[in-house]
């Protein structure tokens, strides 16, 4: 991530994904401005999450865990939605491999507490093996959306980058 970049687009995208409970697909992939150079694949691969090893070294995080949530993202959850901040919170998880992108917040909440409620070295296991794949599909995917907003910019009734990024921002 780009150093003191305003953060408000994703806060108020993640409101918007609370809110209509919708498919929780990346920022990234609506060309986040926040992100440096090479930062959409560190983010697919998942290698900007290593310096976190040391919170789970330091014993703040877990290798496997709901994934840490941000102060003004818990203002917006319901009570019974608070129950995933209950454990230490993981580098993977359940939801992590288990559609990510492809669930809606309700969805990854219901599978963050269910791990909460039913932890064992056998689960957490099965989450670690799983989360090789997942990353391989993160990574995948990452490619196949570089390649379509690069093929609109391209095309000669697409508009400019900062447009495609204005007109695909969540409305609030």
């Amino acid at each position: 991530m780009k150093v003191n970049t305003d953060t408000l687009r994703h806060e108020r995208y993640f409101e918007e994904l609370i809110r209509t409970n919708c498919v929780m697909t990346k920022l990234d992939t609506r060309g986040d401005p926040r992100l440096a150079p090479f930062g959409r694949i560190l983010r697919a691969t998942g290698l900007d999450e290593l310096p976190q090893i040391f919170n789970v070294l330091g014993g703040d995080m877990s290798l496997v865990g709901p994934r840490p949530c941000l102060p003004n993202e818990f203002v917006n959850y319901q009570p019974w939605q608070r129950e995933r901040v209950n454990g230490l919170p993981g580098l993977t998880g359940l939801w992590q491999v288990n559609g990510k992108n492809k669930t809606t917040f309700n969805e990854m909440i219901k599978m963050d507490v269910f791990y909460l409620n039913n932890m064992s070295l056998l689960l957490d296991l099965k989450i670690m093996l799983k989360t090789g794949a997942a990353i391989a599909r993160e990574v995948l995917q990452s490619q196949q959306a570089s390649r379509h907003v690069r093929q609109e910019n391209k095309s000669p009734r697409s508009g400019t980058i900062l447009q495609t990024l204005v007109e695909s921002a969540p409305r609030i």
